[in-house]
């Protein structure tokens, strides 16, 4: 067995934790514009010196900033940043023996103990060493300050000791003898739509009115303004390339297409009707092709809304890949490309890509160029197919180097899998991730879901979009539950969390027929050309208007870890608050779309800042209504078929039923 050496260097000063960490500093955690990073760090030090500890942040291409961190009980100190640029910052913490701050601590305890004056002389000659230390450190004014107290303590002026001045003087120019850092983490700032908007997705192809026309992008841009009207901030397209002919899916998912059905469009690569090949990076002919898809997007800018298009990497049997580049597919022992399996499923029309074929990284080159060609067309955010089945690696080197480049870049990652899987994708650099709210519907499952996504450190890094429904999936809560389970699944979605998002038209108009075999629409939009009524009195868009409004007017609503749920005595009953600053919103929702449920419902009303001795305003922000309420426990009554949902606004500090202040 070895000799152990002696420790060179070594220090007194020992940090013994930085949060917050993901994976022991592997990835970054991620933040939006504007958001705070709170940093914590456990710090010691042998005996009883006081210590100096500094939080140090810089974004990539600025310099470092510098904020003290304040001690907190056990050992703890704590200081914060906010992010004010896009892109990858890091932090680290340095901590060293404040040996100023420890004689003053001490000099102090001298004086008011009542010690004799020669000995508080001596001891300001200690004091006066350490200042002439931080002198030959600093420059400028700095020194000559520095100094001139040094002559102070060398001259018995107690007082000097205490000053303000003296303390920061000494503190900014210590030399840190014995200074420890912790190893640099890293924050991802994002977009603030990746953290706070709403999500509108519809098939361009079923913007007219006939069924039977295949509508073109010009069309679908005239229902942008609607989709603006209805408070959406992004919208969000299917694959818009051409469709592959070969083994071409007929209407609902039927193996043999008729003549004329359109197809998938997730079918991707073929002729498209017009006799030219096209693949990833093309535009479907009876779209209008790549000029009517500019048009698209700069119609939606100038509405205010951002376009996410959706990336799906796999092809039809048609793509030009196939032809050129077969040596990027899977292959059968006779030498065919092998097509997508879930057996039993078969799916002829889709061929996969082999991400570890020995040509892979021209395939890796080719795939992230897809990108760069929308991105170059005025695309910003990516709703990607299925990525849980692609090489994670491909997904760490594609959008790192992506969002190096386009930090504002967006991307929503759609993998219903296992979840250490959809989480990892998150930390490789999706900002934000489809979840299974459409699948948690008591108010067990909810809570529960909830509290890990928004109260564990899963909310340092994965942001959950919630959909009630996609062309994918459409749950029996809805089928069920018709016009009330919409609007409660809706309410849920959009209060729960601050990012959701609808597939459109057939939520609007509550169609609600499932397939027989499948959790998923009937007559499928995904495999046939609808036609929808777009100023439907009748549909739910009048709703979606008020409560997309409600969501931007209360910031409360903007944040995702400011959730708390409240005590009800129903568990068909699901009351919950979210406050941040001066908004604080009280959302009640049954879950019960067949019949009214009544419960009493408890308010925090100290973390509320209510008292118990004076009645608080709430603000019905759906229905309109204003309340005098008094005390901790109130009766909710909620019927499905008048309104399942309240969200209030609390207003504070009332003075008389007539004259009132309020926040939010």
């Amino acid at each position: 067995m070895g000799a152990w050496s002696l420790p060179d260097p070594w220090s007194r000063v020992v940090i013994t934790a930085v949060q917050p960490r993901l994976d022991g500093g592997r990835w970054p955690i991620k933040r939006t514009l504007g958001e705070t990073v709170e940093v914590t760090a456990g710090v010691i030090v042998d005996g009883h010196d006081r210590l100096a500890v500094e939080l140090l942040y810089r974004h990539a291409d600025a310099p470092e900033s510098i904020v003290r961190m304040t001690p907190r009980h056990n050992d703890e100190y704590r200081g914060a940043f906010s992010v004010s640029t896009l892109g990858l910052h890091t932090y680290r913490v340095r901590a060293w023996v404040d040996r100023f701050g420890t004689w003053q601590d001490q000099f102090r305890r001298r004086v008011e103990g009542g010690e004799p004056e020669a000995e508080l002389k001596s001891e300001l000659l200690d004091g006066a060493a350490l200042l002439r230390t931080a002198a030959a450190h600093a420059g400028g004014s700095a020194r000559q300050q520095l100094l001139a107290y040094a002559e102070a303590f060398e001259a018995g002026e107690v007082a000097a000791a205490f000053e303000a001045s003296v303390v920061s003087l000494a503190r900014d120019h210590d030399p840190r003898e014995g200074a420890v850092e912790s190893e640099p983490l890293s924050v991802d700032a994002d977009p603030v739509l990746a953290r706070f908007g709403a999500w509108y997705e519809f098939f361009p192809r079923s913007a007219g009115d006939d069924p039977e026309h295949h509508a073109t992008l010009d069309e679908a841009a005239e229902r942008l303004p609607r989709i603006k009207d209805l408070g959406f901030d992004i919208v969000y397209l299917p694959p818009v390339h051409p469709i592959g002919r070969a083994f071409r899916k007929g209407k609902d998912n039927n193996p043999v297409a008729e003549p004329g059905e359109p197809g998938s469009p997730w079918a991707i690569g073929g002729d498209g009707g017009d006799g030219t090949a096209g693949g990833h990076k093309s535009v479907h002919p009876d779209l209008g092709g790549i000029e009517a898809f500019d048009r698209f997007v700069a119609r939606a800018e100038a509405l205010g809304l951002k376009v996410a298009l959706d990336i799906a990497f796999q092809t039809s049997p048609d793509h030009p890949y196939v032809t050129d580049h077969p040596e990027w597919f899977k292959h059968r022992p006779d030498g065919t490309i092998r097509y997508a399996e879930n057996p039993p499923k078969k799916y002829q029309d889709v061929y996969p890509f082999d991400f570890v074929t020995d040509a892979w990284p021209a395939l890796w080159e080719e795939l992230r160029s897809v990108f760069t060609f929308w991105i170059d067309h005025g695309v910003r955010i990516f709703r990607v197919d299925n990525p849980h089945t692609k090489a994670f690696a491909f997904w760490a080197w594609c959008l790192g180097s992506l969002r190096a480049e386009n930090p504002d870049l967006i991307f929503l990652a759609e993998a219903f899998t296992r979840p250490k899987i959809m989480y990892t994708l998150a930390k490789l650099g999706f900002n934000n991730s489809y979840t299974y709210f459409t699948w948690r519907n008591t108010k067990d499952e909810l809570q529960t879901y909830l509290h890990e996504l928004t109260q564990t450190d899963v909310a340092e890094f994965f942001r959950p979009n919630f959909w009630p429904n996609t062309p994918d999936i459409l749950h029996a809560y809805l089928v069920h539950g018709g016009r009330p389970a919409h609007v409660i699944r809706l309410v849920l979605a959009a209060t729960l969390s601050p990012v959701y998002g609808l597939y459109g038209p057939p939520f609007e108009h509550v169609f609600n027929k499932q397939h027989p075999a499948r959790e998923e629409y009937a007559d499928n939009e995904k495999y046939e050309i609808r036609a929808w009524n777009w100023e439907d009195p009748n549909s739910l868009q009048g709703f979606i208007r008020r409560l997309n409004r409600i969501r931007r007017e209360n910031a409360a609503l903007h944040e995702l870890r400011n959730l708390r749920f409240l005590p009800v005595d129903n568990p068909h009953l699901l009351a919950y608050s979210k406050q941040s600053g001066d908004s604080l919103i009280l959302c009640l929702v049954t879950l019960d779309p067949f019949q009214p449920q009544e419960g009493r419902l408890h308010l925090p009303l100290a973390d509320f800042q209510l008292s118990d001795e004076r009645a608080f305003q709430v603000h019905d922000l759906i229905g309109g209504e204003r309340f005098f309420w008094h005390g901790a426990h109130h009766h909710i009554r909620l019927d499905p078929h008048v309104l399942p949902a309240r969200i209030f606004r609390i207003l504070r500090r009332i003075r008389t039923e007539t004259d009132f202040e309020y926040f939010g």
